[in-house]
């Protein structure tokens, strides 16, 4: 009944929020007659307020169009390489008229961007992704919210997820791949590439995992702590619901994203108001640029989606409460995984100092997993005064991460290839 009171609540809401917008442009449009009402600026800025508190968030678009590389504006187009039922496979493609421009492009690293399906869209990676751009032909998995998926499609387990990532690996190619997962994915992005070498498949040239629970035992933090505390039944009575008759995915059972979206609130609540409140004010002031920056980034904190309720209970059972992959004990699908038998892929793991999701040690166990990696070709670097979306956005990423993790891709493209015999274009 949970998730029917919430859309019975958002109908509801959905007047008062849309006349709220009306009401907050009537007062801060200079056209208007209502703008020159004494206190004009501060109902429309409380007017706006209530809008954004009250509003829906659809998933937001990556709305990369161009970069510029070298002098030159290189165009790009998202396309859809592969599509599942449960993840859509993009591609940034790039773009340029100038020949030395192709050239250069073409010869750059490919890197698969593992997005986490952990509540938010994968538009979380926007900074990511543009940024990957400069050097790199970018894809990255772009999870479909599970209450638009009719059951027929079938369930989504844990254990899909590893064959899609193995599917995408393969449809790229693991030869002359790179892949980099952030937080969530970089549990089962392991387990994909250990059951590919266990296999004696190829493996990409690299991979890098940024503030992920690869054994979180480790500096556990309040997000492991929930999953301790409570058992696997508590989690399937309380937190799974059916999917309302409004939407294609109707009767599926799910991890709905506004019960996740309440849990990334109730984290820092006071950090929250105070950032409405300063949009506020932002707004009173006239100072558009904070007040822009607020929009951006709740438009993206805000737009969640939901989660098969197979794949996040296992993901619970096996990830958070009995830590199968750091003990050695998973199988998927009937193979038991060995990061142990990874041996030609480099390895790079990323933790944020200040992370208060993924806490430290928890990636660089990676580490102590694959023992079949040459010393050499194993790499840990540690963001000072970095949080958990530090690693992977924002100024400390650009100037910080970012240039370390391309100059490993670098080192161990050129050794594999020396003659950048690229096959992807």
């Amino acid at each position: 009944m949970l998730y029917q009171i919430r859309e019975f609540q958002r109908a509801l809401l959905s007047p008062l929020t849309a006349w709220a917008q009306a009401a907050s442009k009537s007062f801060s449009n200079p056209a208007s007659p209502f703008s020159l009402v004494p206190g004009a600026s501060r109902l429309a800025a409380g007017y706006e307020l209530i809008y954004r508190l009250g509003k829906d968030y659809e998933k937001p678009e990556f709305n990369i169009r161009q970069i510029t590389k070298d002098g030159f504006n290189i165009p790009i187009v998202e396309q859809t390489i592969v599509e599942k039922p449960f993840c859509r496979l993009l591609r940034f493609k790039r773009y340029a008229d100038d020949s030395h421009a192709v050239t250069t492009l073409k010869d750059e690293p490919a890197v698969l961007l593992c997005a986490p399906l952990s509540g938010h869209h994968s538009t979380l990676l926007r900074d990511t992704v543009r940024t990957l751009l400069q050097d790199h032909k970018v894809y990255i998995t772009d999870w479909v919210d599970a209450r638009m998926v009719p059951l027929e499609a079938g369930p989504f387990h844990l254990d899909d997820y590893v064959a899609y990532i193995q599917e995408f690996i393969r449809h790229i190619g693991a030869k002359n791949l790179h892949v980099i997962s952030v937080c969530q994915p970089t549990v089962p992005v392991l387990a994909a590439i250990s059951l590919m070498a266990s296999r004696g498949e190829d493996t990409p040239l690299t991979m890098t995992m940024m503030g992920g629970p690869i054994d979180a035992r480790r500096s556990p933090t309040s997000v492991n702590s929930l999953a301790t505390e409570h058992s696997h039944e508590w989690f399937a009575n309380n937190v799974i619901h059916p999917v309302p008759a409004n939407y294609p995915g109707e009767g599926r059972q799910v991890y709905p994203g506004f019960l996740q979206h309440a849990g990334f609130v109730a984290m820092n609540p006071s950090r929250h108001a105070a950032s409405h409140w300063d949009f506020y004010k932002s707004l009173l002031r006239g100072d558009e640029e904070d007040a822009e920056a607020h929009r951006q980034f709740y438009d993206e904190y805000n737009a969640v989606l939901d989660m098969a309720a197979e794949y996040y209970l296992e993901t619970i059972q096996t990830v958070f409460q009995e830590f199968r992959l750091a003990e050695g004990t998973w199988d998927v699908s009937g193979e038991r995984v060995r990061p142990q038998d990874i041996s030609a892929t480099a390895l790079l793991t990323i933790e944020g100092e200040l992370d208060d999701i993924s806490g430290s040690g928890q990636t660089r166990a990676a580490h102590d997993l694959c023992t079949g990696i040459p010393e050499a070709d194993k790499h840990h670097l540690t963001a000072e005064k970095c949080g958990h979306y530090g690693i992977f956005s924002g100024r400390r990423w650009r100037t910080i991460i970012y240039p370390q993790l391309r100059d490993f891709i670098r080192q161990h493209q050129k050794a594999k290839h020396p003659a950048s015999e690229n096959a992807v274009a």
